[in-house]
């Protein structure tokens, strides 16, 4: 039987949890204060002033909007491409009994594990070898890479909550396996596709290590953010950038949870 009354906290508790939030939160305030610092070279604490100037010089910028649309026309080419990929990996797995589906499974998470730089030199080298030029598309795939994992993670994880008799009833009472998909499997993983979906765009469009060794010519947000790094005169305006990116990518991770945490809680 469960109390009413749910037992508090205790004080050190508390104090530790306070303690490991500023830990991972306390640096983005710091880029959010200094992107209103009136100091365009320095970074000094106290600012000497605060003014919103950096971001209508920001709104500016030609070449940060091209970034910008660049991100997100990645961002959402790769997570089209992994909720496809994601989601039939995750059926055959799922639906499947053959010798090896546990090291099949294994090795479909894997590229989440491995190192960016690993993964872009990889990259690098097949696509070099087999004469790809680089572009918009080598781009997507290098993201595809590791957004497949979050869509397959999600998948595999809300099939093994399905019963597997729903399919069956469908498929006794006539149903093709198009129909048992659209009525019967899409509505149950919907939400879990929702959410890797999203937390697959917030990956992709803040991803800078793969997108280096892939992007040829190409400039996304987060490169462009980082060639200004080196331009003094441009630092406030890369914190600008960076709460924007910030803001971007906290809006589908905060969704995905959302909705995570739902379905959870209706099962």
């Amino acid at each position: 039987m469960h109390s009413s009354n749910p037992e508090r906290a205790p004080l050190g508790l508390k104090v530790a949890v306070v303690g490991v939030l500023l830990f991972l939160h306390l640096p983005a305030a710091i880029i959010l204060l200094y992107a209103f610092s009136a100091d365009e070279q320095t970074f000094t604490f106290p600012p000497p002033g605060l003014t919103g100037q950096w971001f209508v010089a920001a709104l500016a910028r030609s070449d940060l909007w091209n970034a910008f649309w660049l991100s997100v026309r990645v961002a959402l080419m790769a997570t089209l491409l992994a909720l496809v990929l994601g989601t039939l990996a995750a059926t055959a797995v799922h639906r499947s009994q053959f010798f090896g589906r546990e090291a099949i499974s294994l090795l479909l998470i894997l590229p989440i594990a491995l190192p960016g730089i690993v993964t872009g030199i990889a990259l690098r080298s097949a696509m070099g070898l087999s004469g790809v030029p680089f572009s918009f598309w080598t781009v997507v795939v290098g993201h595809a890479t590791f957004c497949v994992v979050v869509v397959y993670n999600n998948v595999i994880a809300r099939y093994r909550r399905m019963a597997r008799s729903q399919i069956e009833a469908s498929m006794d009472l006539g149903a093709s396996t198009f129909e048992t998909f659209r009525y019967v499997v899409l509505p149950h993983i919907a939400t879990a596709l929702l959410a890797g979906g999203m937390l697959s765009f917030a990956l992709s469009f803040d991803e800078v290590i793969v997108t280096t060794f892939t992007a040829g010519q190409q400039m996304t947000l987060p490169i462009w953010i980082f060639t200004q790094l080196t331009r003094p005169r441009n630092r406030p305006l890369t914190n600008v950038v960076a709460v924007f990116v910030l803001a971007v990518t906290f809006i589908p991770i905060l969704l995905a949870h959302r909705l995570t945490q739902g379905s959870e809680g209706e099962s």
